[in-house]
C-alpha cells in the first residue's frame, strides 16, 4: 500500500491550541484540524483548507513543525502527515463544519495531555510536543514543481 498524504495544523492562541472533536468508527476522538491532500492543491493549501472546513477558522500556515510517518497496525494504511504551525486570522462562526466534526475547541496543553485516551492517533501529542520543543522549518522547503 502506498502512504496517504495528510496535513494538520497547530494553531496557538493565548495559551491554547485549536482542536476538533470528531466522530470516528472508534468513537469520539480529539485531533488537530487535519485531513487529506486533494488533487491539484499544494500541501500548504491543503492545511489551510482542512482547518477552515473542520473549524471555521481561516489560518495562515507560517512554519512546518515536521513530517511524520505513522501506521496504526500491521496491514493498516500508512499516513504521512505534514504538520504546520498556523496563525488564526478570522473565524466564520456560521460555517458548517465537515461531516463527523462535532465541534472545534481551544484547549491548553495540559487539557490535551489529560485527554490522551481520546487522541485520534499518537501524532496528536507528538506534533504538539515537537512544536513546544521548537521544531520549525520554513515553508520554503516545500516546493511544488510543475
Amino acid at each position: 500500500m502506498r502512504p496517504t498524504v495528510t496535513v494538520a495544523t497547530i494553531v496557538p492562541r493565548e495559551g491554547a491550541f485549536l482542536f476538533v472533536e470528531e466522530q470516528t468508527p472508534e468513537g469520539l476522538r480529539l485531533n488537530q484540524p487535519a485531513g487529506h491532500l486533494e488533487a491539484g492543491e499544494s500541501i500548504v493549501e491543503a492545511a489551510r483548507r482542512e482547518t477552515l472546513e473542520e473549524t471555521g477558522w481561516y489560518v495562515r500556515p507560517v512554519t512546518l513543525v515536521g513530517i511524520y510517518r505513522w501506521r496504526a497496525a500491521e496491514g493498516a494504511p500508512t499516513f504521512v502527515r505534514f504538520a504546520f504551525v498556523a496563525t488564526p486570522e478570522a473565524h466564520d462562526a456560521g460555517r458548517a463544519l465537515d461531516e463527523g466534526i462535532v465541534r472545534a475547541l481551544w484547549l491548553g496543553y495540559d487539557e490535551v495531555a489529560a485527554r490522551r485516551a481520546m487522541h485520534r492517533s499518537p501524532l496528536v501529542m507528538r506534533c504538539l510536543d515537537d512544536f513546544r520543543a521548537g521544531a520549525s522549518s520554513p515553508l520554503a522547503i516545500l516546493a511544488d514543481v510543475a
